[in-house]
């Protein structure tokens, strides 16, 4: 082993000439071809990424920041049946079994029906009732204003006014004005850095779990068993064990976010996947025939 400090140098400076030598091609190809679409674009740095220029996680999130322009409010949002609400006539006895069950920190208040939303309860307001309980409790007035918008928000358009507004939560409704479901921000960064977990998350928590009439979000560690007894289906389970191993070797490559594959009917979009394996996918089911 050599003792010259030149020679250490030398090396140093060459692993640092290599690298420019890539910020510098990333660069000249922007200045020689400016990217005219986002297929050019991550072409680009997908090639960057190829080459180290890049590190794999920086190229996840930067394809589900450019995804998330190309997404509509409705395709991720927690469906109207899944909410978790309080009426605006509950007493605290009857809705903080509900509150510390979900483990949410923001509800929506409604009136008499879900269209009817009266507010949004953020579970920090509650505090002050463990040190000074009321019999004459009123719930309507520690509400915060619910925000207001419509399924075919953008999320890119979304996350902007989360950020700008400081708010975590918006309600959804559709073209006829009646409550659809709700959104939250974290929602919106899931679709770009993946999915987050925290702890109040159930480490047990369902493989599969219904998001829109015929849509679900399913984790590639599904069984094939449990997968074909809740969707009726008949994928053979003879070389594989979840469905992130068919949905894998359907594809033929280790899939990146959006790839789309169908089978027998099923539409598979990718929303979560590394360099390893398939994390999380988005289910479409086949339309019902019609009698």
């Amino acid at each position: 082993m050599s003792d010259d400090p030149s020679s250490s140098h030398s090396a140093a400076n060459h692993g640092r000439s290599h690298e420019r030598s890539w910020l510098d091609r990333l660069l000249q190809s922007f200045s020689n071809s400016e990217p005219k679409s986002q297929e050019e674009l991550l072409k680009i740095i997908k090639e960057a990424a190829k080459n180290r220029v890049v590190d794999p996680e920086a190229l996840e999130i930067i394809e589900g920041a450019l995804g998330v322009s190309h997404l509509q409010v409705r395709e991720i949002m927690v469906p109207r049946s899944q909410m978790v609400v309080i009426n605006h006539e509950e007493k605290p006895r009857e809705f903080l079994p509900k509150v510390i069950q979900s483990g949410h920190s923001r509800f929506p208040v409604i009136g008499e029906s879900m269209d009817e939303v009266k507010g949004i309860l953020l579970a920090k307001d509650l505090l002050p009732l463990i040190l000074e309980p009321r019999e004459n409790f009123n719930l309507c007035e520690i509400l915060r204003p619910a925000n207001i918008i419509p399924e075919s928000k953008r999320l890119n358009v979304l996350l902007k006014e989360f950020r700008e507004k400081r708010y975590h939560m918006a309600l959804v409704i559709d073209e006829y004005g009646g409550v659809s479901g709700l959104v939250t921000i974290e929602d919106i960064l899931e679709e770009i850095v993946g999915d987050i977990e925290d702890e109040t998350d159930d480490e047990e928590e369902d493989f599969i779990r219904q998001v829109a009439e015929r849509d679900f979000i399913l984790k590639a560690l599904t069984p094939i068993e449990e997968f074909n007894e809740f969707f009726n289906a008949s994928f053979s389970d003879d070389e594989f064990d979840t469905i992130g191993g068919i949905l894998t070797h359907a594809f033929g490559h280790m899939p990146t976010r959006n790839e789309v594959v169908e089978l027998d009917g099923f539409t598979f979009r990718v929303l979560y996947a590394d360099s390893r394996q398939i994390h999380l996918v988005r289910l479409t089911v086949p339309e019902k025939p019609t009698v």
